[in-house]
């Protein structure tokens, strides 16, 4: 616990060495020797000390510390910025601009009188370097590689989710104002700005993981952030089926699907994994194929070394600039693309990917918002439709069948685990009902009671010849289909082979 340091216990200020890469005057030059202005190799004359007032036990709140932290940390980080040059600061790199600042904060610690355990100023000195060089609170959770999602609802309240399941976490802002002004440095990295003018934005980390951001006054309670992020290792579809999401032969069909260059679509809810399945789909894609992918905030990492990514515009503070999907989508036909994979298709911009399917670009890829197959079908058709065009609804229809050959879809079910439920082909129409057939689906048996995990399997359908045999023969990957239809196919208690 913190409390006044007794006696004249000061201890002799030392010289910090300076990095060979960056000049070391970071200390403002008007800054007097009480605020640690500069690191002078020889001894300073002993500055006059402050007292820090007295810190009283408090009750922990929810995150362990007491009030009378957070009160030293504000005195300790405003004394910090009114020593050091922010301009300079910047000029170093990273690591010795983490170093520059621990060894100031605990001279200033030093100077204010604040006596605390090792344990205790390690702690304050990298919450300090964190909210100077990082994102303050929130870096402890983003380098958790088992955490999905970071809900933060104010400065008080950060939910986090962990195997499904969603958590309060004991982390927290001191106040707004600090949440706020990390909020800005997230989304100013991407060229982004959230204020009251501009109060939603959509942004990401340098790790492509996926931000939101809505301040007041349309957040009334304060600023929400929402981080959807992804794992440090790209995950492949062997890992899927390491998790249970897909079975072993599932795996292997879905590999064929994208190696004989089906168009496909992903479809699913939120938070069901749609990404993380498409980045996983493009495994199969062959290195020397050019893939442009459009996004609204760039969160696909492809493995292959010939990728354009574009991602969309907001406007700019005039209302102008904008740079929408359908611009995107539009352009990179022109680009001589040989995939084409939209990050999300949210509006008109369907359209213009299935033109794109149905023109020669072939193994194009995109993800929507949908509970089912049959739903994301009656998703494209309102898409299109959205876009103002005024074409029969067979002729969309007739459009979406000639265009998209697999629907992939994902659930994340009630127990947290997500798992890929239907891959679904879209076989033609009759009369103006679009036809699909499912080629392999997940069945819920039943719920464990012990743990409330959901037990239930992949089976096929007993659909032994899909539509896109004739392509799988034509890439020599017949055999291996036929393989791996068979193996998932699931006798009942009497023997016989269970069908759809």
């Amino acid at each position: 616990m913190f409390g006044k340091r007794t006696g004249d216990q000061s201890a002799p200020r030392k010289p910090a060495p300076a990095p060979a890469t960056a000049p070391k005057a970071v200390a403002r030059p008007d800054a007097s020797e009480e605020q640690v202005a500069t690191k002078a190799p020889s001894p300073a004359p002993e500055p006059v000390r402050e007292t820090a007032p007295p810190m009283e036990p408090a009750a922990n709140n929810s995150n362990g510390r007491s009030e009378d932290y957070y009160d030293v940390k504000t005195t300790v980080f405003n004394a910090l910025i009114d020593t050091i040059d922010l301009t300079q600061l910047a000029k170093l790199e990273p690591a010795a601009a983490r170093e520059e600042i621990r060894d100031i904060v605990s001279e200033i610690i030093q100077i204010k009188n604040v006596v605390m355990s090792i344990a205790e100023q390690e702690e304050l000195l990298e919450d300090i370097c964190n909210d100077v060089l990082g994102y303050g609170p929130l870096e402890p959770l983003l380098a958790r590689d088992d955490i999905a999602d970071i809900m933060v609802n104010g400065a008080e309240r950060t939910f986090i989710e962990v195997d499904g399941k969603v958590t309060l976490s004991k982390i927290r802002f001191a106040d707004n104002a600090q949440f706020m002004n990390i909020c800005q440095r997230i989304v100013s990295q991407v060229g982004r700005r959230v204020d009251e003018s501009s109060p939603i934005c959509d942004a990401r980390l340098p790790d492509g993981s996926r931000v939101n951001v809505i301040a007041p006054p349309l957040a009334i309670d304060g600023p929400c952030l929402t981080i959807r992020k992804f794992k440090k290792d790209r995950l492949k579809l062997q890992q899927l089926e390491k998790f249970g999401s897909i079975s072993p032969a599932g795996r292997r069909i879905l590999e064929i699907i994208g190696r004989v260059r089906c168009n496909i679509v992903v479809s699913g809810g939120t938070g069901s994994g749609k990404t993380t399945l498409l980045n996983c789909m493009s495994a199969p894609i062959d290195q020397d194929e050019r893939i442009i992918t459009c996004e609204d905030s760039a969160e696909l990492q492809l493995q292959q070394p010939h990728v354009v990514r574009l991602e969309t515009r907001p406007p700019n503070l005039e209302g102008e600039g904008t740079i929408t999907m359908r611009d995107l989508v539009k352009n990179c036909l022109r680009m001589r693309p040989e995939r084409i994979i939209v990050g999300e298709v949210r509006g008109p911009e369907a359209f213009d990917l299935l033109q794109a399917m149905n023109t020669g670009h072939d193994a194009s890829m995109g993800t929507l918002h949908a509970n089912s197959p049959r739903e994301a079908i009656s998703r494209m058709e309102s898409m299109i439709m959205m876009g103002g065009y005024t074409l029969p609804t067979n002729t969309i229809r007739e459009m979406i069948t000639g265009s998209v050959d697999i629907i992939v879809q994902a659930a994340r079910l009630r127990d947290g685990s997500r798992k890929i439920t239907h891959i679904t082909e879209v076989v033609g129409m009759e009369e103006e009902v679009v036809t699909l057939q499912n080629i392999l689906v997940y069945e819920i048996l039943g719920q464990d009671e012990n743990t409330g995990k959901i037990i239930g399997r992949h089976r096929s359908t007993g659909i032994s010849r899909p539509r896109f045999w004739d392509r799988a023969e034509y890439y020599g990957e017949h055999h291996a289909l036929a393989e791996a239809l068979a193996s998932s196919e699931v006798a009942d208690s009497d023997g016989a082979v269970m069908g759809d």
